[in-house]
């Protein structure tokens, strides 16, 4: 479904709801509270600024009792096959983010990665799945990173743990290439990296973590295992990632020596090809 036709249906869900809603005699904050949101999040549900996890969509249905309408839209909305389930909502709201800063402890955030880093990836947890299956998942992956080649691109800073820059994903070649597509973006000015490097010693935060910023929308949080994903939108939760983050971001390397790194790990993959 085109990012137009989505807007669209999003627009329409809010609209609905709002008919629901005011036909129901409720108000936007005694709905929010019946469902678990703040009034103000109903009302940018309504307006299509956000848009609703499926959980939130279900419980709507529960209390105005509409038989299902906004599960069946969000789920057609957040239907990609391309994606995990948990995942799909956080690929709408990385095309609404004015600001993306990222976490990565073991791999080089999806954003960032190269067509060949993102197949070895795929091929590491599905090892036997079919070409058409990993193809589509690689197509995904390089949609995604275009947001950051847009003149409107939102403002994107990635703290990467030295670890993966170590790892030889897909082979020496494929990661000295990853590496230096990724110093490449920095040399651009298109992102911000930073290194979390071996000496800094334990991380604030062991795994993938996200903030998303928005202009008429709190910020959210995502946090990733290796099979589930977590989306964040409780403000003390989301305060205390932005903390977590901001260590993360204190305890690593400037950007200037965060791109030397970079730099000099892509040559160690190349030396390695040349050794073997």
């Amino acid at each position: 479904m085109a990012n137009g036709s989505r807007q669209a249906v999003w627009e329409f869900f809010g609209t609905e709801l709002k008919r629901r809603r005011e036909d129901a005699g409720l108000t936007q904050a005694e709905l929010g509270a019946r469902v678990f949101v703040s009034g103000g999040y109903i009302g940018q549900f309504e307006q299509a600024i956000r848009k609703p996890q499926l959980d939130v969509a279900q419980r709507i249905d529960e209390v105005l009792q509409t038989d299902g309408i906004f599960e069946r839209l969000c789920r057609k909305l957040i239907d990609d096959p391309r994606y995990a389930d948990y995942f799909a909502q956080v690929v709408e709201l990385e095309q609404l983010a004015t600001a993306i800063s990222e976490f990565e402890p073991t791999v080089l955030p999806g954003l960032l990665q190269t067509p060949g880093y993102a197949r070895a990836l795929i091929l590491a947890t599905h090892p036997f799945a079919a070409d058409g299956f990993v193809a589509d998942r690689v197509t995904a992956r390089v949609e995604r990173a275009a947001i950051l080649k847009d003149a409107a691109r939102p403002l994107y800073w990635a703290v990467v743990h030295e670890a993966a820059l170590r790892t030889s994903v897909g082979g020496a070649v494929v990661a000295a290439e990853a590496l230096d597509h990724m110093a490449a973006l920095s040399r651009q000015r298109r992102v911000l990296l930073q290194v979390f490097p071996f000496a800094a010693g334990a991380p604030a935060n062991n795994g993938s973590l996200r903030l998303m910023e928005f202009d008429d929308a709190p910020p959210v949080a995502y946090t990733e295992t290796s099979f589930s994903g977590t989306l964040i939108d409780d403000p003390a939760v989301v305060r205390r990632a932005q903390r977590a983050y901001d260590l993360l971001r204190g305890a690593a390397l400037s950007p200037e020596a965060s791109l030397a790194l970079i730099e000099s790990a892509a040559e160690d993959h190349r030396r390695c090809t040349r050794t073997t």
